[in-house]
């Protein structure tokens, strides 16, 4: 079987009995060895005993006080940020209880760059065993900025932060055969080259075709029901669709803030101008297995979903909008 997503540090942590994850010291060590809390040569006697102590038991409790008394800002707040996150999984039995814990209480207090980081892992638990490089590549967007790459008619997602710097505009490699010239040549995930993406999951540098029609958004339907069933123990069946046509929006979910305003737009009555149409990238039909799961003046009908890019053609999927935003009641964890 294929591994994928190493960096992840999936295994580095063990399962409970209900396939959740479970912290680890050696999970919880990686974080403290990261380049941005080794002290450098003139950090403080406290910041080097408090670095050389956690190495040794990262458990080990840590008042505010002692972060207070840092001599380096930038240490004090890496040293908060990463404590918190820290706390957060050690409250919580699983890391996905930890997440869900976290996106149900709304707090928005951990950087980006750490929720991102735990649904990365999050997802490779829940789709480890999988052999389809399309769902995987389709699974990035859940923690990854996309950006929309021009070509012709199809919707094209590169990472954002492998094609975001690039100038002038990437190629992509199912171009260059038009003779299209530069360095900047981007991979698309296709049957040809979907082997490859094995020795690359790490690197982030293959492109996605989410046009209508193709693998993309059926990959990305099978991610999203992994996802949901992974988290709330609910089933689903997600389809995509090509374009909603006197549909009851009886209930949505906006897989991204501007997803959340376009569907209200449309809730309301109001009729979306050519702009921002423009900006829906793909649209889902999502039904319960078993309706009673459902809140009573939805059962029976489907939930659909929309997702959009910004005016500057990026992508942030919020996943947790699939958690919190579902009509779905009595929420349990599958962890």
């Amino acid at each position: 079987m294929n591994d994928f997503w190493i960096a992840c540090g999936h295994h580095l942590l063990d399962r409970d009995e209900g396939g959740g994850l479970r912290v680890t010291d050696d999970f919880l060590k990686a974080y403290f060895a990261r380049p941005e809390l080794m002290p450098p040569e003139d950090a403080c006697q406290v910041e080097r005993r408090l670095h050389r102590e956690l190495l040794a038991d990262p458990r080990q409790a840590v008042g505010a006080d002692e972060i207070a008394s840092l001599a380096d800002p930038d240490a004090r707040e890496n040293w908060q940020f990463v404590l918190a996150f820290r706390d957060l999984l050690l409250r919580h039995p699983t890391l996905e209880a930890a997440y869900l814990a976290s996106v149900r209480s709304g707090a928005s207090d951990l950087p980006p760059l750490f929720v991102n980081q735990l649904v990365h892992v999050i997802l490779r638990n829940a789709l480890d065993g999988c052999d389809d490089p399309f769902v995987l590549r389709a699974a990035e967007l859940f923690f990854r900025i996309q950006r929309v790459l021009p070509h012709e008619q199809a919707v094209l997602l590169g990472d954002e932060e492998i094609v975001g710097g690039r100038t002038p505009t990437p190629v992509l490699s199912l171009m260059s055969m038009l003779g299209a010239t530069t360095d900047a040549v981007v991979d698309v995930l296709s049957e040809e080259s979907a082997a490859a993406y094995w020795q690359r999951s790490d690197q982030f540098d293959m492109a996605l075709d989410l046009t209508a029609g193709g693998r993309g958004p059926a990959a990305l339907a099978q991610v999203m029901t992994r996802w949901i069933s992974h988290l709330l123990a609910v089933g689903v069946m997600i389809e995509p669709l090509r374009a909603l046509q006197d549909e009851k929006l009886t209930w949505y979910v906006g897989l991204d803030a501007d997803s959340t305003r376009l569907g209200d737009r449309l809730w309301h009555g109001e009729e979306l101008d050519e702009r921002s149409a423009d900006r829906v990238l793909a649209l889902f039909r999502l039904t319960f297995t078993d309706s009673s799961r459902a809140l009573d003046d939805v059962r029976g009908e489907p939930v659909y979903l929309i997702l959009s890019m910004t005016a500057d053609q990026k992508l942030r999927l919020k996943p947790q909008n699939l958690l919190t935003g579902l009509p779905v009641k009595g929420l349990e964890m599958a962890t």
